[in-house]
């Protein structure tokens, strides 16, 4: 069966015990959602000088 990359991403964490990688992940892919959300918005100049 195949497996999305989300799934090869569990197993490599769950097989080599590299939890600690999840948090590492879910803030990289919120931060990326709210600057590609944000990128059309009034709040845009603001939420780029924070980078």
């Amino acid at each position: 069966m195949a497996k999305g990359m989300v799934g090869e991403l569990w197993d490599f964490m769950r097989v080599r015990k590299k939890f600690w990688l999840l948090p590492v992940i879910v803030v990289m892919v919120l931060v990326g959602a709210l600057l590609v959300f944000a990128q059309g918005s009034v709040l845009a100049p603001f939420i780029y000088t924070i980078f």
